[in-house]
């Protein structure tokens, strides 16, 4: 997370809902390694996600993760800002969650793809849902064989939204006016921002 506490985004709900329409993170587990998995908040303390089985990292148990969540980010360039002597930054959002691992039973893990399944079919609407009841017979758990889940319990939520607080307002207009030809979704944020500063 960015050192600047101007950056600190702190509201662990807008954080988690944040984590949960991004849906896709980076999991550092102790060792290190990496694995990149779908992951589903389960309420304000617990994060659920799935990986191969054989995949590197998937031997997780009673391991320590950070479960690392980037969404949208924008290079943004000097000339915007209309002020001598600035330099090229980045603008960005990010959260972290950190806690140890415990894995999935078969029911917890079914119940994860059953909710991951739902929750990601009902942004493709009008599309009809996809469920597994439209797999053939035994062909879900036979598949559920080759994936484990885990639970990460959140013991430590952090966030960045980097978006040019630690500029003037002249000079946030001019970066977010600049980047919307470009990047209109970040512009759009940034402007976000600075209207609900005021």
């Amino acid at each position: 997370m960015h050192p600047n506490r101007g950056f600190a985004w702190e509201d662990r709900e807008a954080m988690l809902a944040f984590v949960a329409d991004i849906a896709f993170c980076t999991i550092c587990i102790e060792g290190p390694a990496l694995v990149h998995a779908p992951v589903i908040v389960a309420g304000p303390d617990r994060i659920l996600f799935h990986v191969s089985r054989g995949n590197r990292a998937a031997a997780m148990e009673g391991k320590r993760a950070i479960v690392s969540c980037l969404g949208p980010d924008a290079y943004i360039s000097p000339d915007w800002y209309g002020s001598p002597d600035q330099v090229p930054t980045w603008n960005y959002l990010a959260v972290e969650a950190e806690g140890p691992l415990r894995r999935l039973d078969e029911a917890e893990l079914a119940r994860l793809l059953d909710d991951l399944s739902a929750a990601h079919e009902a942004r493709l609407a009008p599309k009809p849902e996809w469920t597994r009841a439209k797999m053939s017979p035994g062909r879900f758990e036979a598949m559920l064989k080759a994936i484990i889940g885990y639970e990460l319990s959140i013991e430590t939520l952090r966030g960045t939204r980097k978006l040019g607080q630690n500029k003037k307002m002249e000079e946030r207009i001019g970066a977010a006016d600049g980047l919307a030809q470009f990047n209109p979704g970040m512009a759009a944020l940034m402007r976000r921002e600075m209207k609900a500063e005021a």
